[in-house]
């Protein structure tokens, strides 16, 4: 077989084993290449024009900014001739194109000796590791980007959480005005009951519930009591739309029937005998 049939034998199988989005361009004398190749695939043995010396190409995918060089030698297809591959790139830097230089030292390794070691270092081994790097790089831009995201505050999903309070009373102005910027900074909703007894109730994320329990508790009380902090129930209805205010017992029972909550005041005594809405005599 003579070498030029050789190189279109190779070339021809490699071309034809292309995936989509994976391209063969020869560099040098491509016209005349690609009528030779036309040829050979109508008749592989119709008699055809000996030219100088194989062409160069390149391969590339375009899921990536890497891609091969590829030349010939005169001598391919005797004496266990290989074709010399460079590793080129849009943004390779220097070590980066020595790994791939060693990848590729590599599959000529395992070609050698092959029948057809062009078609099978392309196909078999280079660029499968062409869309193998392609993914894990575009992995890595993702896991990047969530990071990034994150440390930005982007929103991620936190469990519902509530809790009640209540305590002998709650009266000063300042207390409330704190309850109220609270709720406003860690995006709970819920209410203050204020007078005697003093009640709050709040809902919002987990992190920020435990937040605001927190900083309840840190404020001076008088017979301050955490009924419970747990995970919320789905609100029936509307949902609370800002941090309320109310002045009787009853308005917190109507507040948490609305919602469908109405026994978490209820079982603690909250609008029956247990606490009841009353001034010091």
């Amino acid at each position: 077989m003579s070498a030029t049939r050789k190189v279109l034998e190779e070339i021809h199988l490699l071309r034809c084993s292309l995936l989509p989005g994976e391209l063969l361009t020869f560099v040098d004398d491509a016209v005349n290449w690609e009528a030779l190749l036309d040829a050979y695939a109508v008749d592989p043995d119709a008699e055809l024009l000996s030219l100088h010396h194989p062409p160069p190409f390149d391969v590339k995918a375009v899921d990536s900014d890497v891609w091969f060089d590829v030349e010939l030698p005169p001598e391919y297809g005797e004496d266990g001739a290989m074709p010399r591959v460079s590793v080129k790139g849009s943004h390779l830097g220097r070590a980066e194109q020595e790994r791939w230089q060693a990848a590729v030292a590599e599959a000529l390794e395992e070609v050698n000796g092959s029948e057809y070691p062009l078609y099978e270092l392309i196909s078999t081994h280079l660029l499968p590791r062409l869309h193998a790097a392609s993914k894990e790089a575009k992995r890595a831009a993702t896991f990047a980007c969530e990071d990034e995201s994150a440390q930005h505050g982007a929103p991620t999903h936190s469990p519902r959480y509530h809790a009640l309070f209540t305590s002998h009373h709650l009266k000063s102005p300042q207390k409330r005005r704190s309850l109220s910027q609270w709720s406003h900074e860690l995006s709970l909703t819920g209410f203050a009951k204020v007078g005697y007894p003093g009640v709050i109730y709040c809902e919002g994320a987990k992190e920020d519930v435990e937040d605001f329990v927190s900083r309840v508790k840190s404020m001076q009380w008088l017979a301050l009591r955490l009924r419970f902090i747990e995970p919320a129930p789905q609100a029936r209805g509307d949902e609370f739309r800002q941090w309320k205010e109310f002045e009787k017992v009853g308005e917190v029972v109507e507040e948490m029937r609305r919602l469908g909550r109405e026994s978490f005041v209820v079982e603690m005594g909250i609008g029956s005998a247990g606490i009841a809405s009353t001034t010091p005599r």
